[in-house]
């Protein structure tokens, strides 16, 4: 997911009360349940049409941007000195809506690679919500208007950021056997559990929140089962989920100004979920409007999730939690559907690089465990490179870590030589002096299983998720997964 701007803990005024802003991504999401697939575009459009370039790249590349057949914007950046390489890039989110500047921004936030002489190519994806089957379809769909316009480049690389890795991960496996297509992938704090498993955090939020708040719903408002995360038609926004949540944790107040019992429901909430403070307000937006989004408008409303025999701890009264906190079962074609669309078999056939925050607050560094777990039970383990920093953000790492990472990926494809944590750690120090923003890598450190961040439900802590019979078997089920 792309982490919204959400001020630290600690750095309000003492006893003052002040929101932290809500993600634009969010503000729509009150109205996501209405959303369809973008009307598609006037074939001419699909024709990259010279652009400004945003900010530094003004003077070191030429722009270009259009909107596809499917209603997807792009954008496009060729650098004057061109390497002859290409960067896919697949944007994290998923975003409830977006429009021409989303993939501008893009653009100008992952500048780093044109700098490094690559050119560069990114889609919005056809429409807002959930959809990684989709996203990863309109991702190579970019690929191939930037081949049809400027020629094959010597070497394409897939770059997936977040929820976008979840999405560069699915085109590495449905499109990267096609020859030519591309070379290599590099993923940079990646969701790379999957959606059927890779939710549970936000579903186990979701119920464990209105055990200790009892607010969302209230007792006087109409009650719904927690799966939905909110019912489709509720007209509650972003800011009210957001003062729900203050009001029972005192989560915007100085620990001095909050009550002693919404200290003690804050400490319950973050120690059984297992999600950090600093983090809790951006899940708990998801936990409400994305599950609500794939349930309600991407599955017609059946349920993919479940938290039967799940045992939660860490709570003042775990006995009293685990009678007391909302218990349902997932609808077995519902799950199916989201494991489907986003679940990943591991049968990687190209080096994938993958470079994670340690402490990233928003997609755990575990999801490398559970991706590692899947290519490894695929049989694919010699395809893969995990490089892991000591950093605490999740929407943006270094500068230098990333063009490094990518000129270790670019060597590996090159030459066939797979590089090692340590070898990457070495060689960023150039790339330091170049961009600046540190190298922070760790190469001893090695994740902990999925299961010891995200509660496993039962039969969960088998990787793969999907495995490649089970993907191939449901293919041929007539509209199984979640639709464009």
């Amino acid at each position: 997911m792309n982490t919204p701007a959400v001020p630290e803990p600690g750095t309000r005024p003492r006893g003052r009360v002040r929101r932290p802003a809500v993600p634009a991504a969010l503000l729509a999401a009150a109205v996501v349940a209405t959303l369809g697939s973008a009307p598609a575009a006037p074939a001419d459009t699909a024709r990259p049409t010279p652009a400004a370039c945003p900010g530094r790249l003004a003077q070191k590349a030429d722009c270009y941007t259009g909107r596809d057949a499917n209603g997807a914007y792009f954008t496009m950046a060729v650098p004057k000195h061109w390497n002859g390489s290409l960067v896919v890039h697949a944007h994290g989110g998923p975003d409830f809506s977006y429009d021409e500047s989303t993939t501008t921004e893009d653009l100008q936030r992952w500048a780093v690679m044109v700098d490094e002489g690559y050119a560069w190519a990114g889609s919005s994806y056809r429409r807002g919500g959930y959809g990684v089957r989709m996203a990863a379809a309109d991702t190579d769909n970019v690929r191939r208007l930037f081949v049809g316009r400027f020629g094959r480049p010597d070497h394409t690389y897939l770059h997936g950021q977040s929820w976008g890795g979840n999405v560069a991960a699915k085109v590495t496996e449905a499109y990267g056997g096609r020859r030519g297509a591309y070379d290599g992938v590099l993923l940079t704090n990646g969701f790379l559990a999957g959606g059927s498993r890779g939710y549970d955090t936000r579903v186990d939020l979701r119920t464990v929140y209105q055990y200790y708040c009892r607010n969302l719903p209230r007792p006087t408002e109409p009650q719904y089962p927690l799966w939905q995360g909110l019912p489709a038609d509720s007209p509650i926004s972003p800011e009210e989920v957001h003062g729900r949540l203050q009001e029972c944790t005192g989560i915007d107040s100085d620990p001095a100004a909050r009550t002693a019992q919404q200290q003690r429901n804050l400490d319950d909430i973050l120690a059984v979920t297992r999600i950090p403070e600093r983090s809790l307000v951006t899940n708990m937006q998801y936990a409400a409007f994305l599950v609500r989004d794939i349930v309600a408008s991407r599955l017609d409303g059946r349920n993919p999730f479940g938290n039967r025999g799940v045992r939660y701890d860490g709570s003042h009264d775990d006995k009293a939690l685990n009678a007391g906190v909302e218990r349902f079962s997932s609808d077995t074609g519902a799950r199916r559907d989201l494991s489907y669309d986003s679940d990943l078999t591991g049968r990687i056939a190209l080096p994938v690089l993958t470079l994670h925050a340690i402490d990233d607050p928003q997609v755990f560094v575990e999801h490398e465990a559970a991706y590692r777990a899947t290519v490894q039970a695929a049989g694919r383990g010699e395809n893969l490179v995990q490089t892991f920093t000591r950093e605490s953000d999740h929407s943006a790492l270094s500068n230098a870590e990333y063009a490094n990472s990518l000129a270790a990926l670019d060597t590996w494809t090159r030459t066939g030589r797979k590089p090692t944590p340590n070898s990457i750690a070495r060689s960023c120090g150039a790339f330091d002096t170049t961009y600046g923003g540190g190298c922070s890598y760790d190469p001893a450190f090695r994740p902990a299983p999925f299961a010891t961040q995200v509660r496993p439900r039962p039969g969960g802590l088998h990787w793969p998720a999907m495995s490649a019979a089970q993907e191939k078997a449901w293919s041929r089920i007539e509209g199984v997964g979640i639709a464009p």
